[in-house]
């Protein structure tokens, strides 16, 4: 799995958080909660972008494992949205679906990257 693969996906992510963020405001008039989805949903993508220019293979695998937790809380954010039933059983299972996609993601090319530097 190639860096443009996470790119692609944590940028289509965010694309959807971002519209979630303007539904559950203006539709549901929920503020608190999707504001914190928002900045770590979006977080994912910008980490992804900045682990591109990583100084270091081991600043690519800090910044990658930075983007993995904010995916994490993300995925906690989502189910915490979900459960308080601001968001539908089809809402939810659509994003969830991408962000264990996008961990799965994560975790391969932390591994990989982590094997390449083992082997030096």
């Amino acid at each position: 799995m190639g860096d443009n693969v996470i790119k692609n996906k944590s940028f289509n992510f965010a694309l959807r958080v971002v519209k979630l963020y303007q539904f559950l405001n203006q539709e549901k008039k929920e503020y608190v909660l999707s504001k914190q989805l928002l900045r770590s949903g979006t977080a994912i993508g910008a980490l992804a972008r900045e682990a591109e220019q990583a100084e270091s293979k081991l600043d690519f695998i800090h910044k990658l494992a930075i983007a993995q937790k904010e995916a994490n809380e993300t995925d906690y954010w989502l189910e915490l949205l979900f459960q308080s039933e601001y968001l539908n059983e089809t809402q939810f299972q659509s994003l969830k679906n991408d962000i264990i996609e996008i961990n799965k993601i994560l975790a391969s090319i932390i591994i990989t990257t982590k094997q390449r530097i083992g082997k030096k």
